[in-house]
């Protein structure tokens, strides 16, 4: 079975968006290299510095499926039914969207974090299930259901907005050292939970 990886591009300070939801600089590094790379939508190139480019090749094609939460799914309208880097997106909301007008898009509505991530687990089978960061992320680890953290840092301060773990409340977490890959204006950092 693969892992579930608690994943985002995120500020020194904890930050994955600011308070009206503005990436702002985080995402300055999918675009700023002279390698193009794709997630699985043949339409979004990335342009990523050869260190980060590496890094992603060696991390996404792993990934099958992926758990996003409503707000993250409205923010993006579900990427117009593409999804960026997976397969299949599972979408943890309580109100599945009655409009959207992509029916037939790989994306499949649940109601909780825990189911969710069971139905990305047996989708992904072997490979892995990516979990964006934000109060999902600090359920999932509450929980007990994530292997892996990927922090994508950026060397910027947000002083307040939406935090990784989200509001996390729960018991003490080890991690294991990380693998680290240095990229221009991000740092991979890729930790292993400690059970």
């Amino acid at each position: 079975m693969g892992n579930v990886i608690a994943t985002a591009a995120v500020s020194l300070d904890g930050f994955v968006a600011d308070t009206e939801d503005g990436v702002g600089p985080l995402f300055d590094w999918y675009n700023n290299g002279p390698v193009e790379i794709y997630g699985t939508d043949p339409g979004r190139p990335f342009h990523v510095s050869p260190a980060s480019a590496e890094y992603m090749r060696s991390t996404w094609p792993n990934v099958a499926a992926s758990v996003i939460g409503r707000r993250l799914f409205d923010i993006t309208n579900g990427w117009n039914g593409v999804p960026a880097a997976s397969d299949h997106v599972f979408v943890v909301t309580h109100e599945p969207p009655a409009d959207w007008p992509f029916p037939d898009a790989p994306f499949t509505f649940v109601n909780g974090i825990e189911d969710a991530i069971a139905q990305a687990r047996k989708y992904a089978g072997d490979r892995d299930v990516s979990l964006t960061g934000g109060n999902l992320t600090g359920q999932a680890i509450a929980a007990g259901l994530v292997d892996e953290i990927a922090y994508n840092l950026v060397p910027v301060l947000f002083g307040t907005g939406v935090k990784f773990f989200g509001e996390y409340v729960g018991p003490q977490v080890l991690l294991e050292d990380p693998r680290i890959v240095q990229g221009d204006r991000v740092t991979h950092l890729q930790y292993r939970v400690i059970r």
